[in-house]
């Protein structure tokens, strides 16, 4: 089978990037993909990706992205990681524009790409036995949570389009695998959240033992795109040992209750 090669977006940071990185290192070829041309280009010139620069909320970059992939190869897997969260209003004071930002990065782009990259999939399914897609979530789409019903809504819808694809799909060699990070650790998730308040974004992580980090999840990924082709890991909740629950965080060290 010849080399299997893999789209992944919001590969310009946090896991994306971390995905791009895990999975040249296993030895797939990789088209990189986000808005930033120059942190595209490092990556490239670093470790041999492919960088393709669009913005997922633009019909025609996606189009185009489709068109360039169709002529330069088989396409094996989407991993669909770009995304994002903005504010952490309480709903009666949210701005409708930043829940309208997060459906058209988190659910639209989704949309976007599963109907100009499929075709593609399919023949790469055809030509070497399988296809993947892999849609990055969040455990906000499994439980609400005050001041996050925006990307809680958001998150959920994504995981819908997910779920409703592999019915879709069904009798198709294409697998549709959802991983929904709990506290994650990025340079940039939270912080952008956040307007930019690095006081404030730091106060999330404040105590927490071992958040999990952008290459925990890249892990992860990697792991369920090399199981073998028949099997399918529909859904993969992951979440540091310090948090138990969206709503139950343990801040300050992880101890056994020893018994004397």
């Amino acid at each position: 089978m010849a080399t299997r090669r893999a789209v992944v977006t919001g590969a310009s940071s946090g896991i994306g990037e971390a995905t791009a990185r895990a999975l040249r290192q296993r030895g797939w070829d990789v088209v990189a993909v986000a808005r930033r041309a120059d942190r595209l280009q490092r990556l490239e010139d670093e470790i041999g990706v492919v960088a393709f620069a669009a913005d997922l909320t633009v019909d025609a970059d996606v189009q185009a992205l489709a068109e360039w992939l169709e002529e330069s190869g088989p396409v094996h897997s989407l991993v669909h990681v770009a995304g994002g969260a903005r504010g952490t209003d309480r709903i009666e004071a949210a701005l409708t524009e930043d829940w309208q930002w997060m459906w058209d990065v988190n659910v639209l782009s989704a949309q976007r790409l599963v109907a100009a990259l499929l075709p593609l999939l399919r023949l790469g399914a055809d030509a070497d036995g399988h296809a993947d897609t892999v849609f990055v979530t969040s455990t906000a789409a499994q439980t609400a949570y005050p001041g996050g019903a925006g990307y809680n809504a958001a998150k959920a819808a994504e995981a819908m389009v997910a779920h409703g694809l592999r019915l879709e799909l069904n009798g198709e060699p294409i697998r549709v695998i959802e991983v929904a990070p709990g506290m994650v650790r990025t340079d940039e998730f939270t912080l952008n959240r956040l307007g930019g308040d690095r006081d404030a974004a730091d106060a999330v992580y404040a105590g927490v033992e071992s958040p999990l980090t952008a290459e925990d999840v890249a892990d992860v990924i990697v792991y369920a795109l090399d199981a073998p082709g028949h099997v399918n890991l529909d859904l993969i909740t992951m979440r540091p040992v310090a948090q138990s629950a969206q709503h139950l965080l343990a801040r300050g060290p992880l101890r056994p209750r020893l018994v004397d």
